[in-house]
């Protein structure tokens, strides 16, 4: 009887493990599939979050497309006079911000965010695409924004590589460092000796012009070398088989292909990028290409059309 009763629980134990979730976290999950070249699943990032609807890079944005499904939150850094890094593509804060009111009566005042302390930054409101302003919308810092995204969504810093200690040391506070995708076009040693210096470090990906002799260049010496990271950012502007035969390469390497839809003159010109899938009668039209060439990681400014067919094409199901 008590060989029976083991037997049962053991059956039970069993049971329970293979139904525990594999990850602690959904952002665990996705970058799981960042580190697995072989994976199907094809990783959709989201410029600047959903700008369409809320302020870039604002922290509306950023749940905004967490609840869409998506893997990645593209974000740009700038650090103000008192170094405190928040969230900013351009260097001058007018575009986004209602800068002008706030500070009318200094008309030489500098908009640079270098130039502005965070208490001065935090005084201005974002603005929505269509230039209109939102009262209760600020700059987010950087670590508000990774407190937002901290085990939902991966991050990827794209304008920030010369932030790399400052941005290192608040995601190893905040515990978040291993969902946290950094670029650049440094050469291959100098990333190497910055990551030497610490014993822990984000993941890494070059980005590459290859339509570009410094893009190339770069692109060339990780094949030379036979270093191997965990993807390449790939831009091309003209369709001449160029980035057919460098995919190929980077595939048979063992790492992965990331390509950019938000602008024709990213990813081969007029007919394909996110406008043209939108436009077309089947999105199919435009984003089968990178699927047919082995692309698998996709930064959109379309997160809910990219993420609907490539979910209907059963390439976008974590498991």
């Amino acid at each position: 009887m008590k060989r029976i009763l083991r037997i049962v629980l053991l059956g039970l134990c069993l049971a329970s493990c293979a139904k525990a979730p594999r990850y602690a976290n959904r952002a665990e999950a996705i970058a799981a599939q960042i580190h697995d070249p072989s994976s199907r699943y094809v990783v959709v990032t989201v410029h600047r979050g959903d700008w369409r609807n809320f302020p870039e890079n604002s922290i509306p944005a950023i749940e905004s497309i967490i609840r869409m499904g998506a893997d990645i939150m593209e974000l740009d850094l700038k650090m103000t006079a008192d170094s405190v890094l928040v969230l900013s593509h351009d260097a001058d804060v007018r575009r986004c911000t209602n800068f002008g009111s706030v500070f009318r009566d200094q008309p030489g005042k500098s908009a640079l965010v270098k130039d502005l302390t965070l208490e001065e930054i935090k005084s201005l409101s974002l603005k929505r695409a269509h230039n209109v302003e939102i009262d209760t919308l600020h700059v987010p810092t950087l670590r508000e924004a990774l407190l937002c995204c901290k085990d939902r969504i991966c991050v990827n810093v794209d304008q920030g590589y010369e932030y790399y200690d400052q941005v290192l040391a608040i995601t190893e506070e905040l515990g978040v460092t291993d969902q946290i995708l950094i670029k650049g076009k440094k050469p291959i040693e100098v990333v190497a000796a910055h990551e030497a210096a610490y014993p822990h470090n984000m993941m890494y990906m070059p980005v590459v012009d290859i339509q570009r002799p410094s893009g190339m260049k770069l692109f060339n010496s990780y094949m030379e070398q036979n270093v191997v990271p965990l993807a390449y950012e790939i831009c091309w502007q003209v369709n001449d088989g160029t980035f057919e035969k460098v995919a190929r390469q980077i595939i048979d390497q063992g790492s992965k292909v990331w390509v950019n839809t938000i602008w024709a003159s990213l990813c081969g010109g007029d007919g394909n990028d996110d406008d043209a899938a939108y436009l077309a009668e089947d999105p199919g039209q435009v984003y089968q290409q990178y699927l047919d060439n082995g692309v698998s990681m996709i930064q959109t400014d379309r997160p809910e059309l990219l993420i609907g067919w490539l979910t209907k094409k059963g390439r976008h199901t974590l498991r």
